[in-house]
């Protein structure tokens, strides 16, 4: 059976249900998936009714991804989840026993989120931690220096895939030496380009095959003057010097970093040469306008989403308790040593 053509967008909803308007959009739009936030999320059963009908208006198995991180930035909390500290925290706590650690706390993660229907998590941030990296993003990170970013990294997407979540790296070429938040303006990098090359690009060189991939708004100004979600240039780069042979959906569109109305940030976004746009408040005018300008998916980022989605796979049953058990002996052992 032919896969029909997807919709160059992964969308988010207004509420906690889908409106009869929304829908009609949906249907017609056919994106590639949809994404939730704290807005959608109240109760377990209201979640698994909203996952169900986002899928049903596009009539297919369309991934649903969240942003669930641990720390600061984690959708789902208490009753409906374990809180968890944020990862650069939780990495420091957990000494030499930090990967195993890391893949238990999202192998967790991942039987939680897959309980609720969602199947798409805005995971492992391969970003490497500065002491000027902005708050905002620092303590998301996983470690100061490559090799404890890729190795944390590795344990992480290992954890979604063996529990049949999609992990979806970030920020694709590396968003660690910001120093603003690229929810509110644009962060300009000034690192030599043979040092962000062996750096911050080089972390995502390992994770190269791995099904999704999002970019990051900002401007690395030794290799050009343009957004790297609008840059030709930039993806080209993550194309062929990093080799990612993934889905690249652009960070969420409506941040602030770029510039023109998100319509207009999402066409130039497909024309740099992403795959798919992010768009995350859930406004339905925008959404309308945003496919008005983007359309559908071209060839190549069709054939990239539909190899993207034959890595799902049919997780194990787990217990949650044991993997809850087994994760505490870790950090205990930790603070016995």
């Amino acid at each position: 059976m032919t896969q029909p053509r997807f919709g160059a967008a992964i969308l988010g909803c207004e509420g906690l249900s889908v409106s009869q308007n929304e829908k009609a959009f949906f249907r017609d739009a056919n994106p590639l998936g949809f994404i939730l936030f704290a807005r959608n999320l109240e109760t377990a059963d209201q979640i698994r009714k909203l996952t169900d009908d986002l899928r049903a208006s596009v009539g297919w198995r369309a991934p649903v991804f969240i942003d669930q991180e641990g720390g600061r930035v984690q959708r789902l909390r208490p009753p409906l989840a374990r809180e968890w500290p944020a990862p650069l925290d939780h990495v420091d706590a957990s000494g030499k026993n930090a990967e195993q650690v890391m893949y238990l706390r999202y192998r967790i993660i991942a039987a939680e989120l897959l309980s609720l229907g969602i199947d798409g998590n805005c995971a492992p941030m391969l970003d490497i931690a500065r002491d000027g990296t902005h708050p905002f993003l620092r303590n998301r990170c996983y470690g100061t220096d490559l090799d404890q970013v890729v190795r944390i990294g590795q344990a992480v997407a290992k954890a979604h895939l063996d529990g049949g979540v999609f992990p979806v790296v970030k920020h694709i070429p590396g968003h660690g030496l910001a120093q603003m938040d690229s929810h509110l303006e644009l962060p300009r990098i000034s690192l030599p380009a043979d040092e962000l090359y062996v750096t911050d690009f080089a972390a995502f060189k390992p994770f190269a095959d791995l099904p999704f991939g999002m970019t990051a708004h900002l401007v690395y100004e030794a290799l050009t003057d343009e957004p790297a979600t609008t840059s030709k240039m930039m993806i080209d780069l993550i194309r062929n010097d990093i080799g990612f042979n993934g889905f690249i959906m652009t960070d969420d569109i409506s941040m602030e970093a770029l510039s023109g109305t998100v319509a207009e940030r999402g066409a130039a976004s497909i024309a740099a040469g992403c795959d798919a746009v992010l768009h995350c408040n859930g406004y339905l005018d925008e959404m309308i306008a945003l496919m008005d300008q983007i359309g559908v998916m071209s060839d190549a980022a069709q054939a990239r989403a539909e190899q993207a989605l034959k890595t799902r796979k049919t997780a194990p049953q787990v217990d949650i308790d044991d993997l809850t058990a087994k994760l505490s002996a870790l950090e205990e052992k930790r603070v016995d040593d």
